[in-house]
């Protein structure tokens, strides 16, 4: 009786000290709040047009999935998987095309790229890395900084002032759709409270044509059958905003799905018609992970 009595309490022991030492780094949920199973949202996702991956720019846990990701879907697509990237501007494709395609070697196209990430080494590099082991598109979609720069200094008019070959750079239906009450630009000036610069129209206008050159170029590069895997910072495609939009405005009946990236401590706030709306999955981190720069 006492040797039952000290291996239950032992068993106990042992369960406890499991339970205290279960620290997950991240947890993957559907929209719906229950949890998702990573093989059959690869299965979902694969099933797409296009994937739009909303990360933490420096947590090492998006990035990481980001290329786990990547591997499984291109198990299921091959060739027809391509990727796509905020952090890469569309002024620097000649150049990322030419080492995509070997011609020289990496510390030749890192000079030649305008505003690289610093984080780009140890977050973007993988990605690009893959795509090159496995010849596939890797589309640099960003609106060059100086251009989003100066539009947020003059409005919209700016886009007179460019050359044809500037133009080229921006994605060309901004004139047309842009509209500073959807969601994501107004949120802008909600944010801000009492303390609306004069210029927020502007602002609003310069974040629109990051979305709008994101969503042009994703969809320039696209063929029916392909499948895009989009990497952007997470405010650029919750809630359908963003980019996805945009693409839904230009080009309406592609097949979309989103991965979004919040904190435990964020997921735990939102109500269920948030975590319903943000994401078809939601890639929950751990509050004090590291982050790779700051």
């Amino acid at each position: 009786m006492k040797y039952l009595i000290l291996t239950t309490l032992l068993f106990i022991s042992l369960i406890s000290t499991t339970k205290a030492q279960d620290k997950p780094a991240y947890q993957l949920f559907k929209n719906n709040g229950k949890t998702a199973n990573y093989n059959k949202m690869i299965k979902d996702l694969a099933d797409s047009d296009m994937v739009f991956f909303g990360e933490y720019h420096y947590n090492p846990i998006s990035h990481w999935m980001q290329l786990e990701v990547s591997k499984s879907l291109f198990e299921i697509k091959g060739n027809s998987l391509f990727f796509g990237a905020e952090m890469l501007e569309s002024g620097n494709q000649l150049v990322l095309n030419e080492y995509l395609s070997e011609l020289y070697p990496e510390s030749k196209m890192i000079p030649e790229m305008t505003q690289m990430w610093n984080n780009y080494s140890t977050d973007y590099r993988p990605l690009v890395e893959f795509a090159k082991e496995n010849k596939l598109r890797f589309i640099a979609t960003n609106i060059p900084r100086r251009y989003a720069s100066l539009i947020s200094k003059k409005g919209i008019s700016a886009l007179k002032e460019l050359s044809p070959e500037a133009l080229a750079l921006i994605g060309p239906d901004l004139e047309t759709y842009f509209d500073p009450t959807v969601k994501a630009y107004a949120e802008m000036a909600d944010n801000m409270g009492g303390h609306v610069p004069p210029n927020m129209l502007n602002i609003q206008t310069a974040q629109a044509a990051k979305d709008a050159t994101m969503a042009h170029f994703s969809l320039k590069n696209f063929t029916k059958g392909d499948l895009l895997l989009h990497i952007e910072g997470s405010y650029h495609s919750n809630y359908e905003q963003g980019i996805i939009w945009w693409i839904h405005k230009i080009k309406p009946g592609l097949n979309l799905k989103s991965i979004t990236t919040v904190t435990k401590s964020e997921w735990d706030k939102m109500t269920k018609e948030e975590k319903n709306t943000i994401a078809n999955y939601i890639l929950v981190v751990a509050d004090n992970m590291t982050q790779t720069e700051s």
